[in-house]
């Protein structure tokens, strides 16, 4: 069982990783497996992404996988490896603000210390990101509760505005305001990689910028230059993998060959790697 006085010392020790100009890398994961491969890679946190997460139990991403069957998968995660554990909790798998607290009361029990809360809304007719006052609403909820807690969850405030195509930096700088006033840690603007956009976002946040990248956005070390203090792959590990699987399959039926699962996991390695949690 993970104590409060354990909790706390971890989540002091990843809030300590966001350092703008040395950025924390965080190859998402969404299983134990994949977090214990991130672990031996050398990253100093496991961040989940909830795409992945809710891939690998059979749900789509955007609000549709339900609060009780993440957090287990990410108690599962933390469980399994040695160094912080943060978890994407896509919109806070509530419908209102008291929700969210309660999703972080879960989280913390699950062993994680940080969160990330987007502000994008799905479903039909929905508009492309939640008001911004009610947002706020719902990232106090989550501080209020970690802080009762007397755990200090590192509170990653997602916004979605250029993911969305629902605004620019001026509404980012807007929101990333707002969401840092109400309790947020931390800023993550996923779809945002041009240069003179990062640097415009880093100079105009109060707090850590987290930006999302992917084949084509600047290098860790270009990023890390223009100010960004946390760097995620999001779903793109989980994506690669899974295009793997998929090039493994139809190259094994369609051709009867196999050079797909060339430079595959050593068998013995990965085996001895999960042979058990931390």
């Amino acid at each position: 069982m993970t104590t409060t006085e354990q909790l706390r010392a971890t989540a002091l020790a990843f809030r300590a990783l966001h350092v703008p100009g040395r950025p924390l890398v965080l190859p998402n994961a969404w299983d134990t497996a994949s977090a214990r491969i991130v672990e031996e890679a050398g990253a100093g946190a496991v961040a989940t992404t909830s795409a992945g997460l809710a891939w690998d139990l059979g749900a789509a991403d955007g609000d549709v996988l339900d609060r009780d069957r993440a957090l287990t998968a990410v108690a599962r995660i933390a469980a399994a490896v040695a160094v912080p554990v943060s978890a994407d909790i896509e919109s806070g798998y509530a419908p209102d603000a008291a929700g969210v607290g309660g999703t972080v009361r879960a989280v913390l029990a699950a062993g994680a210390v940080g969160v990330n809360i987007e502000d994008a809304l799905h479903g039909e007719g929905a508009g492309p990101l939640r008001p911004v006052a009610e947002q706020a609403d719902r990232i106090a909820a989550a501080r209020a509760a970690a802080d009762t807690a007397g755990v200090p969850l590192f509170v990653n405030a997602r916004i979605d505005t250029f993911l969305r195509g629902a605004g620019g930096v001026a509404e980012t700088l807007e929101r990333a305001g707002a969401f840092l006033a109400a309790g947020a840690d931390g800023i993550f603007v996923p779809g945002a990689v041009d240069p003179v956009t990062v640097r415009a976002l880093a100079e105009g946040i109060d707090g850590p910028l987290n930006i999302m990248v992917g084949p084509g956005a600047p290098t860790v070390a270009e990023l890390a230059a223009l100010g960004v203090a946390r760097v995620s792959a999001g779903s793109g590990v989980a994506q690669a993998a899974h295009a793997l699987v998929r090039r493994a399959a139809r190259e094994l039926l369609d051709t009867g060959t196999y050079g797909a699962m060339v430079d595959g996991y050593d068998y013995g390695e990965l085996n001895s790697l999960l042979g058990g949690s931390r």
